[in-house]
């Protein structure tokens, strides 16, 4: 074959390719437009001006369409009502009635993400530190400190030593208060200097210095208590995972690992006074920081999975076992409760 037929040869390889590759493209661009029109819509509507002056709730929405991925708030008496959306886009969000913490993904030929505070009219006001793929965030009470979890590699909790997190705790100001990873951790009465010593999943006190988080290590994961002024955290008891201190701050709702297989989890609340521990109505495996809505209830975000469906919801269950799970919100992720 003469070079002037193998580069015809090329080039007619080369224009398959393109045209199989814009057949595809125009596929997926059909089938996604065709799931979009016949996705439900969700109903908008409310201030937000307003709602930030009253009781509500901040979560991500995940309902197909123009507002997917945006944050959206709705009043915590009427939580599956018309949402009032927000300019943010977020994959984490947490919000207090001073600020809000985003985290966010910029989508390209490599992703980037980025760890923004926002005011309470919903505008960026300071870029904080994050490095890799975002997990969990988590604001004080009073919005002047923030905690941000990313997975620096790995992308699961399932096998803990077999990923490695990053957990910085900064001030809104901007200043960054460490990273927790490098506190002195103490478990059973013993410093653990081991290379696969990991925290993650902060819940903060109301004194601006307390906090809960996970540490792990070898294997096993415990539920500790930390200082930020001494820069230690202490074990309290195992097989604790991503805890949230109740309202009143006696108890912790958490996932549990216990007996199960890996990746799943089961939710239960343990109570700081007595020690004692219950497991929740909730059944299925739980990979979320639960929050709460009330003293009585516990919050928590959990994927369709069954139908095939990339949406999630935000459940609700009792805090003290009994009842069954219940939808609060749908086509929705990482809700905050604002009071």
């Amino acid at each position: 074959m003469n070079s002037r037929a193998r580069v015809a040869t090329l080039l007619s390889i080369l224009l398959l390719a393109l045209a199989g590759a814009g057949g595809y493209v125009w596929n997926v661009r059909k089938t996604q437009a065709e799931t979009l029109a016949s996705a439900p819509q969700v109903a908008q509507g409310g201030d937000l001006q307003s709602l930030r002056t009253q009781p509500h709730i901040v979560f991500r929405s995940n309902a197909l369409g123009e507002n997917y991925g945006r944050v959206a708030v709705v009043p915590l008496t009427a939580p599956d009502g018309p949402r009032a959306f927000t300019p943010a886009s977020c994959e984490r969000v947490y919000a207090t009635t001073a600020d809000a913490i985003c985290l966010s993904a910029k989508r390209g030929l490599v992703t980037t993400y980025q760890s923004k505070l926002l005011d309470p009219s919903w505008n960026d006001t300071r870029d904080l530190p994050l490095t890799g793929l975002p997990s969990r965030a988590r604001l004080s009470g009073d919005g002047s400190l923030v905690a941000t979890t990313t997975f620096v590699y790995g992308d699961s909790y399932a096998n803990p030593g077999q990923f490695s997190t990053r957990t910085v705790v900064t001030r809104t100001d901007g200043e960054v208060v460490g990273d927790i990873e490098k506190f002195k951790l103490v478990v059973d009465g013993k410093v653990i200097t081991a290379a696969d010593k990991n925290l993650w999943g902060v819940t903060f006190a109301g004194d601006n210095d307390r906090f809960f988080a996970t540490a792990a290590s070898g294997g096993r994961t415990w539920l500790v208590e930390g200082s930020l002024s001494k820069r230690t955290v202490t074990s309290i008891r195992s097989d604790v995972e991503c805890p949230s201190l109740s309202p009143d701050r006696t108890r912790i709702a958490f996932k549990k690992h216990g007996d199960l297989p890996a990746g799943k989890w089961r939710l239960a609340v343990y109570d700081l006074r007595t020690g004692t521990e219950i497991e929740l109505a909730e059944t299925r495996s739980i990979d979320d920081q639960a929050e709460w809505l009330d003293d009585s209830t516990v919050l928590y975000g959990l994927s369709r999975k069954t139908d095939g469906s990339a949406s999630s919801d935000v459940w609700k269950v009792p805090a003290d076992g009994s009842g069954k799970p219940e939808v609060l919100i749908s086509d929705a992720w990482s809700p905050a409760v604002v009071r």
